[in-house]
């Protein structure tokens, strides 16, 4: 096999303890089940969830039906779960603890272990969706949930008499009641932010501190090796936050803009100020809490060219999806790369433009490199993987019996799996030549199984990989003594199976994945794998082989060629179009990543 193989800590955020005065929450879902239509835009508080939305016991219901409510009722946080609380017995009331565990399942059956006229046990089966933790971090799960309560007549009604602890919630109701918002921490240069999404229940005049108090808290404790942060152990808000004006209700709310005071921040300097900023304006911003941003130090402006307030625009530059140059579209057709024109293709400068025995090839995000898959001189030996400048010479930096897709980290050095058992890191020395470093892959490799595609997110933190078939996301963490690993591999959409052959990221946060499966459309995934939408595939002709992404379009390799289609557009109207000069056999999409 040669190619791509198959072608292809602290607890703050969810508040779920005793928090009595956070009550309820502002929120409609944002994700999608998978054969649903492209997700809302995440960030705004939408609306307050009311009394009305929370089931409470109903009187003469069968146990089995109250304990599909009491699932229901168990996505309402407040008063430890007092919601919920109300269809257990006073004695199971006082018992259960629900700080223990958080586990969001789907598709639930509600079955009868054994029944008598005032006793009851059933067995709750449901399929795993996910585990929230003490900070609102998701983490995708795979398999069934099974577990029983056990109920009584209590006054003539049932109630539940014996439960585990944790909370198990429905994944619709979750959807209900809580809301994702996006923490910005750095990438370990500092000059992109990179997301890390909580779900929690707030209030919406109480989101924007909530909001601030994450950020000192930090990020979430997979992510915390691979970023970050400006917010040092000893940064604090000196006062609460206020609108602009001094006011200090409903800040966040409406117009009037926000203004913080912070102590601890005394010893950053310029770049680590405008990192600072960066952070909470991407927050804030993300959340629909509406700006200016008045950031203060000490009592002092923290930067004085912002005195007035930040806005979005004032950080644009740590945009990890603006980051990449507009290159145009490339493409691998027969053996050379090419530049797509309106003319069609045209062969690119230099050796690869000439060349004959390309399998694959990828750019940088500045277009000014490129790394391509060969096949080696002796076809014995498999392939090679060669670097240089674009349009210029390539040296060899890697060689092996088969790779997959090199791939470009925002630092300029290129990653490829080689083998299916080893992760390569190209970088180019102060000599012009490039030099090769193994990846610490134990993590990914106690998985099992060849990884036949690895693409890195376009802010680096994240790799996104494929792994006998199954699609995995790791962080890619430095070491403490030079050198990188994937750590941490959190399997997703585990319920498209194990087909994957080709996935790519729609910027830092989507993921876009075709399988071998004749019937299945391409999936657009949330890197955490709460949320997926299959996208249409009404006119393409299986089998898909490659998918690459832009932040306008989509493109997939089917049996005729390779397929494009606008990232913007609705799914009902919205036809897969040829690439004119790409179809047929032999040619691939290449684009910056």
């Amino acid at each position: 096999m040669i190619g791509r193989g198959h072608s292809t800590r602290r607890s703050t955020a969810v508040i779920l303890t005793a928090l009595a005065a956070i009550l309820m929450v502002a929120v409609s879902a944002c994700a999608e089940l998978p054969t649903s239509s492209s997700p809302q835009a995440l960030g705004t508080v939408q609306r307050d969830v009311g009394a009305a939305d929370v089931p409470t016991p109903t009187p003469g219901k069968e146990p089995d039906l109250l304990v599909r409510d009491f699932l229901k009722a168990s996505s309402e946080p407040g008063g430890r779960h007092s919601a919920a609380r109300k269809f257990l017995t006073p004695a199971a009331a006082k018992s259960w603890d629900d700080t223990t565990s958080t586990s969001i399942i789907d598709k639930i059956d509600v079955f009868f272990d054994s029944r008598s006229a005032d006793e009851a046990t059933l067995l709750i089966s449901a399929a795993k969706v996910g585990r929230l933790d003490d900070s609102g971090s998701f983490r995708a799960e795979e398999g069934t949930l099974e577990t029983r309560v056990s109920m009584v007549r209590v006054d003539g009604e049932w109630r539940i008499d014996r439960l585990p602890d944790g909370v198990i919630i429905d994944r619709a109701q979750f959807l209900n009641s809580y809301h994702q918002v996006q923490l910005y921490f750095l990438n370990p240069a500092g000059t992109m932010v990179v997301t890390d999404p909580r779900w929690l229940t707030v209030r919406v005049e109480e989101l924007a501190a909530q909001l601030i108090s994450m950020l000192i808290e930090g990020p979430n404790q997979l992510l915390e090796k691979s970023v970050t942060t400006r917010f040092g152990p000893n940064v604090h808000l000196r006062s609460t936050l206020t609108k602009l004006d001094g006011r200090d209700s409903n800040v966040g709310v409406g117009i009037g803009g926000v203004k913080m005071d912070f102590q601890g921040i005394g010893g950053l300097g310029p770049r680590e100020r405008q990192q600072f900023a960066a952070q909470i304006v991407w927050t804030l911003s993300s959340a629909g809490v509406a700006g200016p941003y008045e950031i203060l130090a000490d009592g002092a402006p923290l930067d004085p060219a912002h005195a007035d307030g930040y806005t979005t625009a004032d950080v644009a530059g740590f945009d990890p999806s603006g980051s990449a140059t507009d290159v145009g579209l490339h493409a691998v057709v027969d053996g050379a790369l090419v530049a797509m024109t309106d003319s069609g293709p045209v062969p690119v400068p230099g050796p690869l433009g000439s060349a004959k025995g390309l399998v694959d090839a990828s750019l940088a995000r500045d277009g000014r490199h490129v790394a391509a898959v060969q096949r080696a001189k002796a076809p014995a030996t498999g392939v090679e993987l060669v670097v240089g400048q674009y349009g210029a010479a390539t040296d060899v930096a890697a060689a092996g019996p088969w790779m997959t897709e090199p791939t470009w980290a925002p630092d300029g050095s290129t990653w490829v799996a080689v083998g299916g058992d080893s992760v390569q890191r190209i970088s180019v020395g102060s000599n012009g030549e490039p030099a090769a470093e193994k990846v610490d892959i134990a993590d990914v490799t106690k998985i099992g199984g060849d990884i036949t595609a690895l693409r890195l997110s376009q802010d680096g933190v994240r790799a996104a990989l494929i792994v006998d078939g199954r699609v995995f996301v790791a962080y890619v963490t430095p070491r403490e003594k030079g050198g990188y690993a994937l750590t941490s591999p959190s399997a997703i959409g585990s319920s498209l199976s194990g087909d994957a052959v080709s996935l790519d990221w729609g910027g830092s946060e989507e993921i876009g994945l075709v399988r071998s499966t004749p019937d299945a459309p391409p999936v657009i995934m949330s890197f955490d794998g709460f949320t997926m939408h299959a996208m249409s595939s009404r006119n393409l002709a299986p089998p898909l082989t490659m998918i690459q992404m832009t932040p306008d379009d989509v493109y997939v390799v089917d049996s005729r060629g390779v397929m494009r289609r606008s990232r913007s557009a609705g799914e009902d109207s919205q036809y897969w179009r040829e690439v004119p000069g790409l179809m047929g056999e032999g040619r691939l999409p290449v684009v910056p990543g």
